[in-house]
């Protein structure tokens, strides 16, 4: 068994993987869009959307999709664990471009290194560096 995220996007997925890819994150491994291959395209959308993506990166695996019916991105966040400060501090700051910092990158109780943010499609993510 294996647990991994699928996020929803109403018209934005394909910015928020590019987005993701420029962060450093992973690439993009697979992408199946509507109108093309024999996909349909539902009422409401638009030939060429992202019906579903495969987002992959070291230690990284999430799926996504442009979803009519998507609810507000809460109550859920990436956590990610990193090793390295300097890492850590670059992730942080390329994720919050265009977002909002939720808490500031600085040293917690279980951390010498935490932060959280939400992003500008709309997702949260926790940065811990674990050394």
């Amino acid at each position: 068994m294996r647990l991994s995220n699928y996020l929803f996007f109403t018209t934005r997925c394909e910015q928020a993987l590019n987005f993701y890819e420029t962060c450093g994150l992973g690439k993009i491994v697979e992408i199946t869009r509507y109108g093309v291959n024999g996909i349909p395209t539902p009422p409401g959308f638009v030939q060429g959307q992202i019906m579903h993506a495969k987002f992959q990166g070291p230690g990284v695996l999430f799926y996504a999709s442009d979803n009519d019916d998507a609810e507000p991105m809460r109550g859920s966040a990436h956590l990610l664990e990193l090793e390295d400060t300097e890492r850590t501090k670059e992730l942080f700051a390329r994720l919050a471009k265009g977002g909002t910092i939720t808490t500031p990158l600085g040293k917690q109780p279980w951390s010498n290194l935490y932060g959280k943010l939400t992003d500008q499609f709309g997702v949260q993510w926790m940065l811990n560096c674990v050394i």
